[in-house]
């Protein structure tokens, strides 16, 4: 597990899909990249389940889309500090990590969400529909970012 972006370039695999996980109290947003990794897609939401079952969950999408590794949101607070959200990714990834032998690493998400929830009501989406999405929005918004910052040159 890191969260230094320097080295994400050497430790992310290239031709391989990456799989973002976006950590929320009830759920958990999925997306995922293009193997040339260059487009986020929003993937799914998994609702509140026990960690053993989002294990086996993440697992499956793993093997299903040959994923080469994985970045978790790290929720920092906005004046740069660690907060218990941010140490909740950490002991996420640090049991994922038991089972699931990639890389895993931790991306500054803060105003993922925000980003999410303001593109959404633009998109004159719901409420009840955009508590439905925003987390694998949000989980598109930190990919993106992601990619967007391995791109060459960049």
């Amino acid at each position: 597990m890191t969260n230094d972006s320097n080295n994400f370039r050497e430790i992310i695999p290239y031709n391989k899909t990456i799989l973002c996980l976006d950590l929320g109290k009830k759920r958990i947003g999925l997306a995922i990249s293009d193997v040339n990794q260059k487009i986020a897609s929003p993937y799914m939401v998994i609702e509140e389940k026990k960690f053993s079952e989002v294990s086996v969950i993440i697992e499956g999408t793993i093997k299903k889309f040959g994923v080469g590794s994985i970045i978790v949101g790290d929720p920092i607070n906005m004046d740069g500090s660690l907060g218990p959200k941010s140490q909740s990714s950490r002991s996420f990834i640090r049991n994922l990590y038991k089972n699931i032998k990639i890389p895993i690493l931790l991306w500054d998400e803060r105003l993922s969400t925000v980003a999410a929830e303001r593109s959404l009501i633009e998109a004159d989406i719901s409420r009840k529909k955009r508590t439905k999405v925003i987390d694998k929005i949000a989980a598109t918004i930190i990919l993106q970012g992601l990619l967007d910052f391995l791109k060459p040159n960049s």
